[in-house]
């Protein structure tokens, strides 16, 4: 048995493998490495659970100073959220490889998460009555209600979570080398002396075969194949022995109707490139989720430490009256049951103020979890107390622009608007391939092959063995390895064939049932996006609204705070000279103090209706300074805000 053989059965093949384009993977390493890089994983990176360096840098004597822009720069390192959307894109692309390799998609996923609304969002306490009367105490109703720090989830996807059939199949554009090498000693036993002479057949037998196999975008299949086998034995009645035969052909089989065409069958890669754009999409809404629950959870902290200095103005309006009623107690000139009421009223004012501490507290913590992601693993941070540095500033007047304007830079800006274009995109091309399955199959198929054979005159033959004339003076069959090789690719001995497949099914009824599905939920995803377009209308028009309310009731909150000092000022007067009692001064002060909470709650509300609005426009980043490669790098170019 010659080694040597089995390297010449394979040259064909090898030769036909070295014609391909070389695979070139980024790390550029030896030629074993580039042979084995399509059967390798490349690295995936792991993920860093440090929070960035930004975040030391604002810590100072125990101190967190935080600014807006430094929040919202700290949410785009850290935030886990905004981490988990950053695989979104590198997966997606995973989808174009399989299907620029004729693989089926994967899918993309298109759930987003809002932040927890925190202890100041809807039910804010700090209103702490809707309109006239004294302010009631506020108390914790249950320590298990977790809705203030509990995130949500949404679903942005429009075509619903049944999938669309496959339709017909793509080709298997990665080519494909198969082969097969063999070698075998066998004796057998004949019956009959007519067929090899010899009574055992004792022989050496080799076989090989390889195959290459291709698919095109425009449906055509190509079979290239190269097969040979070896045979030494000790029969007598065979001409050449040791011989080689063998086979070197091609198959070529191109649809013309079910499996036709570029775009049939280039959909699933038309897909994944659209399915990269949601991904971005996704990333994009994720991210504009999380920077306006940032400024929303921000302001809120805010608006909870300046009401937490109103409460400690209370607090001393409460106890300079308290004093004062001592003094007139202790002089004889007012009852004791005035300085009783004055006490009370301090007793009150403190539990106000502790539960405003208590919620400044909470807010923090929540913020905290959001800005790191490693929630309160970090001593230093844990213990640190949030100072914000920037103030919620109401303009004088706000711009005006038409609705309609407002609509088409919502409509422009928005990536839920643009992802669900996509979404719908997608459908409609899957829907092509559902059509086409209800074609018939009608296959042209060409055929072309080779063939050869090579060996030594059997020596073991008689002479008698074979007529006279029979084998040529100079047989061209006669050789080695290499007159066999000859043979084939020179074409001496070729066979060609040409035909067509045709396959008509009597009934198609599972591939009408597809397509009228199909057909449905591309009409179910119109409606959905439609669904979309109006709520994004909804959106910004009510969020116009909720900001001119906003503001109203702001300037309706100042003027009540201006009234409300004046009308103390007033009743302090009255009572000073005798013509009041503590009842009074207590109301009055009460209302003040009421009125202060709902100019800061007003404020808040403000603040927190542009960024609304902002939201529902699409301008989130644009008007906050968020760059979208730094985004997705999870690294803010600019500097940390300076601490005081």
């Amino acid at each position: 048995m010659n080694l040597r053989y089995f390297f010449a059965l394979a040259a064909p093949i090898l030769a036909l493998a070295q014609s391909q384009q070389p695979i070139v993977i980024p790390n550029q390493g030896g030629r074993f490495e580039k042979i084995t890089a399509p059967f390798r994983v490349r690295a995936v990176s792991p993920v860093e659970f440090q929070n960035s360096t930004r975040l030391d840098s604002l810590v100072r004597a125990g101190q967190l100073y935080l600014s807006l822009q430094d929040a919202i720069a700290l949410a785009i390192e850290n935030n886990l959220d905004i981490e988990v959307q950053r695989f979104l894109p590198a997966i997606t692309s995973t989808d174009v490889q399989r299907a620029q390799g004729g693989g089926v998609l994967r899918g993309v996923t298109t759930t987003v998460r809002e932040l927890p609304q925190g202890v100041g969002g809807p039910g804010s306490p700090l209103l702490t009555t809707v309109g006239g009367g004294a302010p009631a105490t506020v108390l914790p109703s249950s320590f298990g209600d977790l809705a203030a720090i509990t995130a949500t989830s949404s679903d942005l996807s429009v075509t619903g979570t049944l999938p669309l059939s496959s339709g017909t199949p793509v080709p298997q554009f990665d080519p494909v080398l198969a082969g097969t090498l063999s070698a075998a000693h066998q004796t057998s036993l004949q019956t009959s002396p007519f067929s090899f002479g010899v009574n055992p057949l004792i022989g050496n037998y080799a076989t090989g075969n390889f195959g290459y196999v291709q698919g095109l975008s425009t449906g055509t299949l190509f079979n290239a194949g190269f097969s040979s086998s070896r045979v030494d034995n000790n029969a007598t009645r065979s001409i050449y022995n040791p011989s080689s035969t063998g086979t070197l052909g091609l198959t070529v089989t191109q649809p013309l109707l079910q499996g036709f065409g570029r775009a049939l069958n280039r959909r699933y890669i038309r897909i994944a490139h659209n399915d990269e754009r949601i991904a971005s999409s996704i990333f994009q809404q994720q991210l504009i989720n999380t920077v306006s629950g940032v400024i929303r959870l921000y302001w809120d902290l805010v608006s909870l430490g300046a009401d937490l200095s109103v409460k400690r103005g209370a607090l001393q309006l409460a106890q300079k009256l308290f004093e004062d009623n001592k003094t007139q107690v202790d002089v004889g000139t007012l009852a004791p049951l005035e300085l009783k009421r004055a006490q009370a009223e301090v007793a009150r004012s403190r539990q106000d103020l502790t539960n405003s501490e208590s919620l400044v507290l909470q807010q923090e913590l929540l913020l905290k979890n959001v800005l790191t992601r490693n929630g309160g693993a970090d001593d230093r941070i844990r213990e640190s107390r949030i100072v914000p540095l920037d103030h919620i500033e109401v303009p004088t007047q706000e711009p005006v622009q038409p609705v309609q304007d407002l609509l088409v830079i919502a409509f422009d800006h928005r990536p839920d608007v643009n992802q669900a274009k996509l979404q719908l995109d997608n459908s409609e091309i899957s829907l092509q391939g559902s059509r086409n399955e209800l074609l018939p199959s009608l296959n042209l198929i060409g055929s072309l092959q080779n063939n050869g054979l090579s060996g030594v005159t059997n020596s073991a033959a008689p002479s008698t063995a074979f007529p006279a004339g029979y084998l040529p003076t100079n047989d061209p069959l006669v050789g080695g390895t290499g007159n066999l090789l000859a043979q084939l690719f020179g074409r001496s001995f070729p066979n060609y064939s040409i035909g067509v497949q045709l396959n008509i099914p009597l009934r198609n009824r599972v591939a009408q049932a597809d397509v009228i599905r199909d057909e449905l939920q591309v009409r179910q995803t119109q409606v959905r996006r439609q669904q979309l377009s109006s709520q994004v209308k909804l959106e910004v028009q009510n969020a116009l609204i909720a900001l001119q309310r906003a503001r109203a009731s702001y300037e309706a909150a100042v003027e009540t705070r201006q009234l409300q000092e004046e009308a103390l000022a007033a009743e302090q007067e009255r009572y000073n000279v005798g013509a009041s009692t503590s009842f009074f001064v207590i109301q009055y002060e009460r209302d003040l103090t009421q009125a202060k909470s709902t100019e800061v709650a007003a404020q808040g509300i403000y603040a927190k209706s542009k960024a609304t609005l902002d939201r529902a426009l699409g301008l989130t980043l644009i008007n906050n300074n968020v760059q979208l490669d730094e985004a997705l790098k999870g690294q803010v170019s600019r500097p940390p805000s300076a601490l005081p």
